[in-house]
């Protein structure tokens, strides 16, 4: 199974465990993840975006700081901005975070539900689907010269066309190449596959 399918398989599993969402920052380096996901409802998103919340939010705050899983309820952190309160004016009235991996490239998960405080068992059980998660996600640290190669010319401005005349190749030879380079990378664009290649300096 590809680390794509197995992504998409754990994040079903994670989608069937939070009734009201979830939000999933995975690797997060230099304030970025690697992969994000989010099912919350997009209202809300909208919201906390427009507000910066990432930068105020005591879940983030309490998971770039600590290792391990805990209520939204249990988390002793101030909250000035009332995000918790606003959250919950969308379902978002119980919720549990995860934070795993080294500080420089930590996976953060919150989920929510809206009838009631997620149960030990619960939470366990979510917890472990994220390590996975974070497991599955690390990112690749080689790809071929030939991938490379591919993403150097498009990063470089070049259309498919040009950059398999550049390389001596078939244009869907250099698109099978991107392609390959993309599954690597767990990038769904090849502008995101060169993206993430700069950011663990591959390009």
């Amino acid at each position: 199974m590809s680390s794509t399918s197995e992504l998409n398989r754990l994040f079903a599993q994670l989608r069937a465990a939070a009734p009201v969402g979830y939000t999933a920052g995975l690797h997060i380096r230099f304030a970025t993840p690697l992969v994000y996901q989010s099912t919350y409802d997009p209202k809300w998103l909208e919201h906390y975006t427009l507000n910066a919340y990432a930068l105020r939010d005591p879940m983030i705050a309490w998971g770039l700081s600590t290792e391990g899983q805990t209520r939204w309820s249990e988390i002793e952190l101030p909250d000035p901005f009332k995000i918790w309160r606003q959250a919950a004016e969308f379902g978002l009235n119980y919720g549990m975070a995860v934070s795993c991996g080294p500080v420089q490239s930590r996976s953060i998960v919150g989920c929510s539900r809206s009838d009631r405080e997620f149960t030990d068992a619960e939470i366990a059980k979510i917890a472990t689907i994220v390590r996975t998660l974070h497991e599955v996600s690390e990112p690749q640290t080689d790809l071929t010269q030939a991938q490379l190669q591919a993403l150097r010319c498009i990063a470089g401005g070049d259309r498919h066309a040009a950059a398999a005349a550049r390389l001596g190749i078939s244009e869907s030879a250099l698109k099978a190449r991107l392609v390959s380079a993309r599954e690597r990378l767990m990038a769904r664009t090849t502008s995101e596959a060169i993206q993430k290649a700069k950011e663990i300096k591959l390009l």
